[in-house]
């Protein structure tokens, strides 16, 4: 999967976790990838309600017990409004091999919203 910088996600975006093709844990930089330098990841409620979102870490998930490790986890984003989290130091994880880790999100079966992964 090569890196993708704009996501517009839905509950069936169709980016893939553990293999599932709909689901709330959605895909965004695949392990392996090879993605470094993420400076920022600006995240857009565009749905009509609030939206809850968790941001997260994980290594080699298609094991039976991968290590997750939350950026963010169930924050509210009012309507209308964006997150934007800015700090490199938390957005640095090893993304060079298959078992090194990937960056997902997941969102309630109703949320719409958009993503920027800046580098």
């Amino acid at each position: 999967m090569a890196f993708t910088a704009y996501h517009n996600i839905t509950y069936n975006s169709g980016l893939f976790h553990n293999g599932v093709a709909a689901g709330v844990d959605m895909e965004l930089i695949a392990p392996g990838t090879k993605v470094v330098g993420i400076k920022s990841i600006v995240i857009t409620n565009t749905n009509t309600g609030d939206v809850t979102v968790s941001l997260f870490i994980q290594n080699d998930p298609a094991t039976a017990a991968p290590s997750t490790f939350y950026i963010i986890k169930s924050v509210a984003i009012p309507v209308g409004a964006t997150l934007i989290l800015d700090d490199p130091s938390v957005l640095s994880f090893n993304n060079f091999t298959t078992t090194a880790f990937g960056l997902y999100l997941t969102v309630g079966s109703e949320d719409v919203l958009d993503i920027m992964i800046n580098k």
